[in-house]
Order: structure tokens, then C-alpha cells, then sequence
């Protein structure tokens, strides 16, 4: 029969794996978005980050707020690049999770994931990035709190994303909470202001014995 299998499939074969969660483009930039409002806020920029940091994040919250999340994305990308140089302050734990990951060549084999089915390779991965979104806003309420920012009735959402991680959970139990305090922190916690512009450098004295 034309466009029959060549042989019928196999039913000792495995099921193909589960999709993995879905995260909406919306969801992924609000969750990159927040901390990084958040980090641009920490005493270590003295109130007053550089533009080359403030105008990528300022870029990304326009094009969210627009519906633009492959925009916001974007920039979201190049501050990230920002937070990685060496020249910049380092960011402490864990917002340097927020830079952009430069991983150390290696053979595939030494990735301690190389040889799991997909599905739990796919599993660990989700698992990671909520355990790294979990110490993000854990450590954004620490850092707002003790600017002052009304954050206590946070402590509940972070609670029960707590729990959730803690029993393997990193669905909609977790999602959901950790989702509205990034939501929150956006509402409350301003953009800071940009350093002022250097002054450009003092004229040159004139040389000894230059001609009147």
C-alpha cells in the first residue's frame, strides 16, 4: 500500500517522551524582567547604574509592557551581556544567574546529563530553572524589603513556591506565586535613575613657549 510503513512499529518500544512544561513568551521575559529590575537596584550601583545598564532594561520593560516579549527578549539579552563583563561590579548571589552563561568547553560525554532519556534530561532542566527563579525571588524580596519597598505580604507567595519546590513541584503550584511576586516587584519597585554624564575633561594647558 503506497505510503505504508515499512514495517509495522515496534510494541515493546517505548512511549515517546511527554512534552515538557510550556512557558509563553510572556511568562519567560516577566521571569528575566523583575530580577533584573531588581539587580539594577542594589546598593552596589549606589543608586545610580551606568546607562549602558539602565537603557537595556528600560528598552525591555517598554517592549513588554507594548507585548513585545521577542523585543523585550532581546534587550534583555544585551543586559545580560552588560552584567557579565568584567569591568561592571560583581553581582552577588544569586543575581548572577541574571548574567548571560558562558559555559567552559568540554566533550558532551562530561555533561553529568549526556546519557538520560529526554524526558528526565528535560526534567532536571525545568527543575534547575525553578530552583534558580526560587533563590531569584527569594533574594529580590530580601533586597526590596530592606530598601523599604512593601513586600511583606509577599511572604506567603514565596512560602508556598517553597513548599511546592520542596515536594517536586514545579508546576502551577510553583509557577503561580513565584509569577505574582514578579508581577509585584515590577508595580512596586521604580526603575532607578541613570548616573549623570562625566564631564568632559578640562582643556589642555597650552605648551611652554607656544607662539602668542
Amino acid at each position: 500500500m503506497p505510503g505504508a510503513p515499512n514495517r509495522p512499529p515496534d510494541p515493546n518500544a517505548p512511549p515517546p517522551p511527554a512534552p515538557g512544561p510550556k512557558e509563553t513568551p510572556q511568562e519567560r521575559t516577566l521571569r528575566r524582567l523583575a530580577p533584573s529590575r531588581v539587580a539594577l537596584r542594589l546598593p552596589l550601583w549606589k543608586g545610580a547604574p551606568s546607562v549602558e545598564l539602565l537603557q537595556p532594561l528600560s528598552e525591555a520593560e517598554s517592549k513588554f509592557s507594548a507585548g513585545d516579549f521577542a523585543g523585550a527578549e532581546s534587550s534583555l539579552d544585551r543586559l545580560a551581556v552588560r552584567f557579565a563583563e568584567p569591568r561592571w561590579p560583581s553581582l552577588p548571589v544569586p543575581f548572577r544567574s541574571l548574567r548571560v552563561p558562558i559555559p567552559t568547553p568540554q566533550p558532551p560525554q562530561w555533561d553529568p546529563d549526556h546519557a538520560l532519556p529526554p524526558e528526565e534530561k528535560e526534567a532536571r532542566k525545568w527543575r534547575r530553572y525553578g530552583e534558580t527563579q526560587l533563590a531569584l525571588a527569594r533574594g529580590s524580596i530580601e533586597a526590596e524589603s530592606a530598601r523599604g519597598t512593601s513586600v511583606g505580604d509577599l511572604a506567603d507567595r514565596l512560602t508556598a513556591a517553597e513548599a511546592a519546590a520542596k515536594g517536586g513541584e514545579f508546576g502551577p503550584a510553583f509557577w503561580q506565586p513565584v509569577d505574582e511576586i514578579w508581577n509585584a516587584l515590577r508595580e512596586r519597585a521604580p526603575l532607578p535613575a541613570s548616573a549623570p554624564p562625566r564631564p568632559p575633561p578640562p582643556p589642555a594647558p597650552e605648551a611652554a613657549g607656544a607662539e602668542n
